[in-house]
Order: structure tokens, then sequence, then C-alpha cells
């Protein structure tokens, strides 16, 4: 199924949770109209944008008057309305894989890489040994898994990756490498294989005062 008009999606380039929309959108094909919305200038927390969000966050999704807030929501209405059955499974056993690692996004990766990434490129008080301990944790489960299989959730490409790929590509603006996690990076080349794949910007580091 193809979207009939554009679907709005509000994005911030620098919010990997926006990449994880985007980059949906992008693998499916689906035609949209991206609206930034500027995160340092508090744009997010207008009235105007409450109406969308109500939690001030990014991204959000308007299609066609069907309004979806939250990067993990938006990939289980995209996989479910538009994309092929492989995104998000329709079996019990699969679909519970797939809502593993979307948790996993939601919790070890957004408290890892992300909020590394948020203290190293963006000044933000965060607890730095606990993002590095939280995304050690969640590399050495990945590596181990990804050494049987090809995605995380199975052999093909699922929202689960599309979830995980952006702030784990960019583990290293928070200061991590990836090179201990020769699995993971094998993976990461993988989605970045896949027609119509779009990159996540790069965040400059900040300059020494």
């Amino acid at each position: 199924m193809q979207a009939t008009a554009p679907i709005t999606l509000y994005r911030s380039l620098i919010s990997g949770h926006a990449h994880r929309a985007e980059l949906f959108l992008s693998l499916l094909g689906l035609p949209y109209r991206p609206v930034d919305i500027d995160l340092r200038a508090g744009q997010h927390k207008t009235p105007d944008y409450l109406k969308i969000n109500p939690f001030g966050q990014v991204p959000a999704i308007d299609d066609n008057g069907t309004v979806v807030a939250d990067s993990n929501a938006i990939l289980v209405y995209l996989a479910t309305k538009y994309g092929d059955a492989h995104w998000l499974p329709r079996d019990a056993e699969g679909a519970a894989r797939v809502q593993r690692w979307l948790s996993a996004a939601a919790s070890e990766i957004a408290f890892g890489p992300a909020t590394a990434r948020l203290g190293k490129r963006f000044g933000a008080p965060v607890d730095m040994e606990a993002a590095l301990r939280r995304s050690e944790r969640l590399f050495r489960v990945m590596e181990g898994e990804l050494h049987s299989r090809a995605f995380l959730a199975g052999d093909v490409v699922t929202i689960a990756d599309v979830a995980a790929y952006s702030y784990i590509a960019r583990a290293p603006e928070g200061d991590i490498s990836l090179d201990p996690w020769p699995a993971v990076r094998a993976w990461l080349a993988r989605i970045e294989a896949l027609p119509g794949f779009l990159p996540m910007i790069e965040t400059p580091a900040p300059k020494a005062a």
C-alpha cells in the first residue's frame, strides 16, 4: 500500500529518534514532507507543536489527518499500514522478537549510546559513566547475538533494526568506539546497503573554549 499524499514528518536532523522515522519512510519509499523543529530554540515546546505531540518531542507524523507521535509507535504504524510483513512479523514469536528490541531502543540504547552522545556533543549534564556501562552491556549482547544471525530479530531486516540503527551508528559521537564489535559493525553495513537507506547526519564535536 502506498500513501495517497505525502506524509508530514516533524523532525530534527540532530535527533536519532527522528532519524528512525525518516529512515523507515525512505526504506519504504513513501513520499513525505519534512518539517524541521528547532530543538535548541525550544520549538518543540511551543503551544502549536504541543497540539501535535503533547509530550513535546520529535518525531511525529501526520498521515492525511492521522497523527502519530513517538519514534517506535511511528515505526509500528508505518510497518502495519504500508510495509511488507517482514518489517513487523504477524506471528506471536516474530512480533515478540521485534518488540524486545523496540524496548531496548527505548531503554539500553536511549540511556547508553544516545545519552553518551547527548553529553559529548551537546554538553547535556548526563551520567557518562552510567551511559558507558550501559553501552558496553548493550554492545556485548548485540555482538553475541549478531554472530548467529544477520539482523536483530532474525535473518531478515525488521523495524527492530531501524529502531536501533541511528544511535548505534553515531555511538562514536559519544566517544564510544565500535572497533571492538565486528559483528555490530557488519550489521550496520548491512543496513546501510539496503535500498532507500538514508544516513544520519554527523554532529561535529563542540569547539574547545
